[in-house]
């Protein structure tokens, strides 16, 4: 393949890996305003919604580590056309479930779907930077958060004008047809043959601290998302409205950041990146964690959201880029144990808060993200240069 060919496949499969992303974030924004739809349809209770939703993290932990195995065998291209496939019907069966039983399956269904695409896609997006030789990892979680705003804030008013099934049979047609075209753009892993063909957890610790980084990163992540209303609310005195711009301007500064993100990445390195990502993100919630005004705290959300836009993309490169292990399993690895993290953490993160305020919890987060400073030489494997016989293609 000459020069221009391989420049124009890589382009492409850059686009291609960003529809996914796109699809998969609007899947998942388009479940939240089913949410109620599913309590009231099945008529059931709170804590049996927790257990329908704990069954979708457990679905999604199970799959990823599914997905690392099918990547290391078959490579990312394959494995995220099979998944994401899938993915776009996540949503659908949920909201045919009739009954408690068969929403508990088809809640562990989506969440295999959602969790397998989720490492899939970020290991191709890996193979993408390999073949550009530049960052685009955060520009493609940037779609994914631009994907869950689209499926997000249109969720609602679907179901109030059509009823919460068709709403699910749109956002079904419509993640199909992005993934029918983007999978045929998709950038192949390197030949089989030279892959590790039997997935294995790596051995080197540097993946398992790169994941205890990511947990850390997405916990707080889900401190915000989880409980920032009730804090702004409760502690602050705001109203409910203002209560739920503190999750709002958290995910809208992190969105915008993570386009502009491998623009500041290729400049100044990932470790640089990283770094500043730390501090910037450990100022913001902090200064949320001390506010006395419910304003003051939403603009300091919106500041963390810039500083933990771009450090989960790096920490995944980072681990698909490890030497000696195959990007699926460096990805599956980081990818569980992040998510894990937010799956545990909020039930804990609330447990603490109901004895000391969430105010100290903020606080304390805040000083987990300092520490990671010291740790961002971990990073530098995320920064790569293309082998002499790839040369740097424009995207």
């Amino acid at each position: 393949m000459d020069a221009n060919n391989d420049s124009t496949v890589a382009i492409r499969g850059r686009w291609a890996v960003a529809a996914i992303f796109f699809m998969n974030g609007l899947v998942l924004g388009a479940w939240a305003p089913q949410i109620p739809v599913l309590l009231m349809r099945l008529e059931i209770t709170e804590f049996t919604l927790g257990l329908l939703l704990l069954l979708f993290g457990a679905g999604a932990v199970s799959a990823m580590v599914l997905a690392g195995h099918l990547i290391a065998r078959h490579g990312s291209k394959r494995i995220t056309t099979l998944f994401a496939i899938s993915c776009c019907f996540g949503l659908l069966i949920v909201a045919l479930a009739p009954t408690v039983a068969t929403a508990a399956v088809a809640m562990f269904i989506f969440g295999g779907t959602f969790g397998a695409t989720d490492v899939s896609m970020n290991a191709n997006a890996v193979t993408v930077e390999k073949r550009l030789g530049r960052a685009i990892m955060s520009s493609s979680h940037g779609f994914w958060s631009l994907g869950g705003f689209v499926g997000g804030s249109t969720g609602g008013l679907m179901i109030v004008n059509w009823g919460h099934l068709a709403h699910a049979v749109i956002v079904t047609i419509a993640a199909g047809i992005i993934t029918a075209v983007a999978i045929r753009h998709l950038v192949a892993d390197l030949p089989i043959a030279q892959q590790h063909r039997k997935f294995t957890l790596p051995r080197q610790p540097v993946i398992y601290v790169i994941g205890v980084m990511a947990l850390l990163v997405m916990n707080s992540e889900g401190a915000i998302l989880d409980w920032g209303a009730l804090y702004l609310n409760q502690e602050l005195g705001s109203d409910i409205a203002t209560a739920g711009l503190a999750f709002g301007a958290f995910a809208g500064a992190m969105a915008v950041m993570r386009f502009l993100g491998d623009g500041v990445r290729n400049r100044l390195g990932a470790v640089t990146t990283f770094r500043i990502s730390c501090l910037v993100a450990s100022a913001g919630i902090l200064a949320a964690g001390l506010s006395p005004w419910a304003w003051l705290a939403i603009g300091a959300f919106a500041v963390a959201g810039l500083g933990i836009a771009n450090t989960v993309p790096i920490l995944f490169s980072a681990a698909g880029n490890q030497p000696g292990t195959s990007s699926g399993a460096g990805v599956s690895v980081v990818t569980t144990m992040g998510y894990s993290g937010i799956l545990v953490a909020p039930s804990l993160i609330g447990f603490i808060g109901e004895r000391t305020g969430f105010a100290p919890i903020y606080v304390a987060i805040a000083l987990l993200l300092a520490l990671m400073f010291f740790a961002s030489g971990i990073t530098r494997t995320a920064d790569f240069s293309p082998d002499s016989q790839d040369p740097v293609l424009p995207i």
